[in-house]
């Protein structure tokens, strides 16, 4: 079986964890160091009253703690180097998950907590939490030492050992559901809290400020209330054991001058072996005070190796020519993320280079689905047909390689935080001002640009908020057509725009399909049917009509049914006489607009 990402990051850094373990171990001898002094301290320069001796196991003893000193300090740098490092080498990987995501996990999923999982699993080997496993395998040489000194010493740092080790796996049963609750409702508190920021302007306007407060403190307080019954689980076993730990150290000190009372054992013994016992107890008190730490950690790795390995990183497919003959739907079926039950059926229609569709349909027709589909934001299902540009299913290509030939403009607009270049030119670094300008000329907003504060380099700040909705959709636009796409899909690409805007669309249109590429609109007004040459009618998830665009239209118009009003007199006017023709269709009781 094949090991999570996570794991295979972690083992690519044995090196590195093999030199925290050399460090450790030189370490946790030259801990000794102190109990060392003192026992050659009272058990020979004091009977002898020898300074020279005083002075040379001094200055051995600077030595040696200056080694330690040094050794530690480089075993934490190497640590937090460890953990950088395993951020690096999973970083783009869980990145690449979080954009993932949400295309293919039920709604409702937090893809943001895999980022705070890594920082999670970073944090955690940068801090004191691994000293205290590296340090606690040297237990037993400890015990052992104190054996040496005296046997009965021995067993009662053995029974001190039990003891700390028993309270440390009833810190593990303590704090694992607690942990998994904190989790659970930490994530919930940042979407509404996310959720509610980015309603903000619905808030204001609808006075539902203090109703978001009020459910938001009550997320908060279920959040705050797993965090304290977390840290309440480790923290007061915490501190049983750091009492437990001074009271046996006392207790050993007791016993050893119990011992010595009764010449068992000499003074200088008796000091060291409550130094060796408080230096062997203490990794497991560390570990028992980082256990919040290292459960969080645990979980994090466990939730990183369960989504990285539902979206496994995709090799590197055999690079493809760029498509430029024709699009083929065959026999497609889609469901949401996460869901089975399919939002569209049997869909098949072929587009030829140069063509133009309109989707048309009412609402829940599975327009939305099928463009999504399109442009491989959704999958088909298992045995739901396919989507081929020149031949080719579209995860033949690269995401880089055939998102250069899509151009896509979603309902939902969303731009990034930067320039107004940066956003048509797709965050591209390499990108050339020629063909950021042709992009928005294309679209008909390069005056509109350059009489913003700065022109193309305006920064248009989170979501486009210093640009109109009209103005973002044109740049979004601009986006979908830099580069010259093969395939360029627009979702309502009118629904912000004035007569200006329509007409600067159809022209966009128009040049698309003239230089042999395919354009598909998902329309909700007619005049973005004026640059399209065929229709597809959608109804209940399946293919109504599709074919020429008059002769689809008059298809459907043909099951058109007009209520007769009540009186002549208040009849309004026909929206088939008043309004060009697709603009609203009823068909089988169901209203469609194109």
């Amino acid at each position: 079986m094949s090991q999570s990402s996570v794991k295979e990051a972690i083992g690519k850094s044995r090196q590195a964890f093999l030199g925290v373990g050399l460090f450790s171990g030189i370490i946790n001898i030259l801990v000794l160091t102190g109990s060392l002094y003192m026992l050659q301290v009272y058990d020979r320069v004091l009977p002898s009253r020898s300074v020279p001796t005083l002075i040379g196991i001094t200055l051995l003893l600077v030595l040696l703690y200056a080694a330690y000193g040094a050794l530690d300090f480089a075993r934490v740098r190497v640590l937090s180097r460890i953990g950088l490092g395993i951020d690096r080498q999973l970083r783009a990987r869980v990145m690449d998950a979080v954009l993932v995501a949400p295309l293919r996990t039920k709604a409702g999923f937090d893809a943001l907590q895999a980022v705070r999982d890594l920082d999670q699993v970073r944090s955690f080997l940068s801090g004191l939490g691994p000293t205290a496993l590296f340090d606690m395998p040297w237990l037993p040489v400890y015990v052992g030492l104190i054996y040496l000194l005296h046997p009965v010493l021995g067993l009662f740092a053995i029974a001190s050992a039990i003891l700390l080790v028993a309270l440390a796996l009833l810190t593990e049963m303590k704090t694992k559901a607690p942990s998994k609750d904190a989790i659970k409702s930490s994530s919930q508190r940042h979407a509404f809290t996310e959720a509610a920021r980015r309603n903000a302007e619905v808030v204001q306007a609808m006075g539902l400020g203090n109703r978001v407060v009020s459910t938001w403190e009550k997320v908060n307080e279920r959040y705050l209330t797993d965090q304290i019954a977390m840290s309440d689980a480790a923290g007061g076993i915490g501190s049983v054991s750091k009492v437990l730990r001074l009271l046996l150290q006392s207790g050993i000190l007791g016993l050893g001058a119990y011992l010595a009372i009764k010449g068992e054992l000499s003074a200088g013994s008796l000091i060291a072996g409550s130094i060796i016992l408080s230096r062997a107890l203490a990794p497991i008190e560390v570990a028992i005070s980082n256990w919040k730490g290292f459960v969080g950690m645990r979980q994090s790795m466990a939730r990183l190796d369960a989504l990285l390995a539902a979206l496994p990183a995709r090799g590197v497919p055999t690079a493809l020519p760029r498509p430029s003959a024709s699009l083929e739907v065959k026999d497609l079926s889609v469901a949401p993320p996460g869901e089975t039950l399919p939002a569209i059926s049997n869909i098949s229609f072929r587009l030829e280079a140069g063509d133009g569709l309109g989707v048309i349909g009412p609402s829940a027709a599975g327009k939305s689905t099928l463009i999504r589909a399109l442009v491989a934001a959704w999958t088909p299902l298992p045995r739901g047909g396919s989507v081929r540009l020149d031949g080719a299913t579209l995860d033949q290509w690269a995401p880089e390689a055939i998102g250069r030939d899509i151009g896509y403009l979603p309902q939902d607009i969303e731009l990034f935080d930067g320039t107004v270049a940066e956003n048509i030119a797709r965050l591209d670094p390499q990108a050339s001002s020629d063909a950021v300008i042709a992009a928005a000329k294309l679209a008909g907003i390069h005056d509109m640009i350059v009489h913003l504060a700065d022109g193309y380099q305006t920064r248009i700040g989170e979501g486009g908020t210093k640009l109109s909705a009209g103005q973002r959709q044109r740049v979004a636009l601009a986006r979908a057509l830099y580069g010259d796409p093969f395939l360029v899909v627009l979702d309502e690409p009118n629904s912000n725009l004035d007569t200006q805007g329509d007409m600067a669309l159809t022209g966009a249109i128009r040049a698309v399909r003239e230089r042999g590429g395919i354009v598909i609109v998902v329309a909700h007004r007619p005049s973005a049917l004026a640059g399209l040459d065929k229709v597809l009618a959608l109804a209940k998830g399946q293919v109504q009509a599709f074919g020429p665009r008059d002769e689809v239209l008059k298809a459907v118009l043909q099951n058109v049914q007009v209520p007769a009003p009540a009186t002549p007199a208040a009849a309004p006017p026909s929206p088939l006489r008043a309004l060009p023709p697709g603009l609203k269709i009823v068909a089988d009781g169901a209203s469609a607009t194109g």
